[in-house]
């Protein structure tokens, strides 16, 4: 496994990270989700990311415990604050009062004094932006949080961010959290661009396309039983990636991942990792199998021409956002 600093701040953290959403407290029961965080520990992942809206808490129960056995320096632990969590007024959002009330929520789930990164899991036009910013700087001073990131926040709602934070001397974002993989590209527009000059590292989540990019999925083949595509509940968020048009492309990486000796999880991992504002590449795992793969991508590296062969393999189905 290979590190790199998280944005421009002087923590390392893992190229791949596993993460917890739609998995664990939900589609794949404890025993299994604390197989595999072990098995990524193992293999060197020191990255594990969580929020706690992921079933409502559970997800943070979960992977809380199986840290449990672990020294606390040893790992890098994420979570997050913004989707409701109640059905009060107050239960939502990024207001002080949910903040504050959250992070706490959090720390007691996940059984730990601090996090090492809480991040704003969307944007809220609600809230004055400032207020979210000094209270997650309080936090940062309390030592509750060591370093605050958002995820999918827009080029301009991370400038203003940044600005206010220099302007009151507010703890800095150093992290913001996309999707991002080869289909999926619309940060390389204008998020990318500012973060390399601010400093704000990517943690991107979805790299495998919700496992469209694994090449589990074949054109012309319904999803296999068991699969997430398969799953009405779970298959929502790639229902775009799930068409003939796309199908077909991806089966056209195979030949690319067999002659570089990698799987299709690795090649599109590894391309995700190719830039260097991408600090680590957030994972899923429902098996130890699937974090062992992936946890090849990690010091991979793809020449001009590997990439060049794979946009002309993507061209029609690359979406690079307005």
């Amino acid at each position: 496994m290979e590190y790199r600093h998280l944005g421009r701040s002087g923590v390392k953290v893992s190229e791949i990270a596993l993460g917890s959403w739609l998995t664990y407290g939900g589609s794949v029961e404890e025993e299994r989700a604390r197989e595999c965080i072990h098995r990524a520990y193992e293999l060197g992942i020191n990255f594990f990311d969580t929020a706690n809206v992921y079933a409502q808490g559970a997800a943070e129960e979960i992977v809380g415990r199986a840290l449990k056995g672990f020294a606390r320096e040893s790992y890098f632990l994420a979570t997050k604050v913004y989707f409701p969590m109640g059905d009060g007024p107050n239960d939502r959002g990024l207001s002080r009062k949910h903040i504050v009330e959250q992070c706490h929520a959090s720390l007691r789930r996940l059984g730990v004094d601090y996090v090492d990164l809480y991040q704003c899991h969307r944007y809220d036009t609600e809230t004055p932006l400032e207020e979210t910013l000094r209270a997650l700087d309080d936090l940062v001073r309390q030592g509750k949080v060591l370093y605050v990131g958002v995820s999918e926040w827009s080029a301009d709602q991370i400038s203003d961010a940044l600005k206010i934070a220099d302007e009151m001397g507010f703890d800095r974002i150093v992290s913001n959290q996309p999707r991002y993989n080869m289909i999926q590209r619309h940060i390389e527009r204008r998020v990318m661009p500012l973060c390399e000059v601010e400093g704000v590292g990517q943690v991107v989540f979805s790299p495998l396309g919700q496992g469209v990019l694994t090449g589990k999925y074949r054109p012309g083949e319904a999803p296999a039983e068991g699969t997430r595509a398969a799953n009405p509940e779970q298959s929502a968020f790639m229902r775009e990636l799930m068409n003939e048009k796309v199908l077909s492309a991806v089966d056209g990486l195979r030949d690319v991942a067999s002659d570089l000796g990698l799987s299709m999880s690795q090649l599109a991992l590894a391309w995700v990792l190719r830039r260097e504002n991408v600090s680590s590449a957030i994972i899923g795992a429902s098996r130890p199998e699937q974090v062992e793969d992936n946890v090849g991508a990690s010091g991979v590296e793809l020449s001009p021409e590997v990439l060049e062969r794979i946009d002309g393999i993507l061209s029609g189905v690359i979406q690079t956002g307005s």
